[in-house]
């Protein structure tokens, strides 16, 4: 334990050294620290498969789940993904120094604030190695230091691929230590690292209910994170039904175990027996076991090649992260908006209709990070929204909200030019 204390007061010290010249790094070195890391993705592969299979096998061996083993797993198609979302992010306009709300006062002043990174920001995240790259890339763009605290089931490749980044970025001249990485393991570590205010400024954690609430009531310092994502599709009266099916079976199989997954399809009764027939066919071939309210029981309990539970309380209102959904009949518009207020998490949301009235009222009325009308929740992703990758989906309100990327990696400070004014 002491030797970790060490390590990680060490490492906090240099980020936080070198996170006052990230501040105004330039962007070429930045974009090519990105560019490397990019390249050296590819080209050091076969060494880091080779430590994700060490952890793979362990963790299949210690009876880890399904779905953690699938966050966990790494493959040339998965590296090349992750080497393309750093080529995102480096095409991205540099947030660091934006100077805006530029404006003159009566007494002459002009002010106006200054986009300016926040930091050094501390990472502590389960299982998915991938969380190593996406953070750093972003951090690096945003101007920040960063250090990665990864899970011990991910150890071998967290490693190896934060090895690759401290290679690639201390080619392009990015300054030593910005970005750390922690190699022991020891959960209490975590305890230690969630009291270094004076070094980092800003905690982001990644993974389990369980870990985030810890952090979130532990840490003395503030702490950006997300929930967990219990995800609803309502299926109003007016939905166009191909449209609606095919949104649905998206949501839930396309990639079961992550959070932006549909958990709880929601269908009007005006439309139930017509949908939920070809919905529920749509979802069998995919294997999906559905957990059915008596109402969507009742219409669907005569094909005997559907995989259909009786649903109970606890269904609503979990995150399943498999091949499971929860199904519920409701009357109305007002009963989707009730149900999803009492059960939601207030990550991801959609409706599913051809009136337009409905579709606003969905969006103004749920609160949840994200809200869509007519298309799927699994959309909700730092890359797929244009942000190159993703640190995190905040479920907060503050400071930031859904898909955390460059910009909501800064802060500001105010900018005022005068000519010789004093206050009077």
């Amino acid at each position: 334990m002491k030797s970790g204390v060490k390590e990680l007061e060490e490492k906090s010290r240099a980020a936080k050294a070198a996170s006052r010249r990230m501040a105004y790094l330039s962007a070429g070195v930045k974009n090519k620290a990105l560019h490397n890391i990019a390249t050296d993705l590819l080209t050091r592969r076969e060494e880091i498969l080779a430590a994700n299979q060490a952890d793979y096998h362990q963790a299949h061996t210690s009876g880890m789940n399904a779905a953690m083993l699938d966050r966990l797993m790494l493959s040339p198609e998965r590296l090349a993904a992750m080497a393309k979302d750093v080529l995102a992010v480096a095409a991205l306009p540099d947030p660091v120094g934006e100077v805006f709300d530029m404006r003159t006062l009566p007494n002459g002043l002009q002010l106006g604030r200054k986009r300016v990174p926040l930091g050094v920001i501390g990472a502590i995240y389960e299982s998915r190695p991938n969380v190593t790259v996406d953070i750093s890339a972003l951090c690096l763009k945003s101007g920040n230091a960063v250090i990665l605290r990864g899970g011990k089931e991910a150890v071998h490749s967290n490693s190896a691929l934060a090895k690759v980044v401290q290679k690639a970025v201390s080619k392009a001249g990015v300054p030593e230590g910005a970005v750390q990485f922690i190699e022991n393991t020891d959960r209490a570590l975590v305890d230690e690292m969630l009291k270094l205010r004076q070094y980092i400024d800003l905690i982001i954690p990644r993974g389990g209910a369980g870990l985030i609430k810890h952090i979130k009531e532990d840490a003395a310092m503030p702490v950006v994170a997300g929930g967990v994502g219990v995800c609803h599709t309502y299926v109003d009266k007016s939905a166009d039904v191909d449209k609606a099916v095919a949104i649905a079976v998206n949501a839930k199989v396309q990639r079961p175990t992550v959070c932006n997954a549909l958990d709880t399809l929601l269908v009007h009764s005006d439309i139930a027996r017509k949908y939920l027939p070809l919905a529920a066919a749509e979802l069998a071939k995919a294997g999906v076991e559905m957990h059915c309210d008596k109402r969507a029981m009742a219409i669907l309990k005569s094909n005997s090649s559907l995989k259909l539970k009786p649903a109970t309380d606890e269904d609503w209102g979990k995150e399943f992260l498999s091949l499971v959904a929860a199904v519920k009949v409701v009357d109305s518009l007002d009963e989707a908006l009730e149900h999803i207020e009492r059960y939601g998490s207030g990550h991801s949301e959609a409706i599913i209709t051809e009136d337009y009235s409905a579709a606003m009222r969905f969006l103004n009325e749920v609160d949840a990070a994200c809200v869509y009308a007519n298309a799927s929740t699994r959309f909700t992703d730092g890359s797929q929204f244009g942000l190159g990758a993703e640190v995190g989906i905040s479920t907060q309100k503050f400071h930031a909200r859904g898909p955390l990327g460059v910009k909501e990696l800064t802060s500001y400070k105010w900018i005022i030019f005068g000519s010789g004014q004093v206050r009077p």
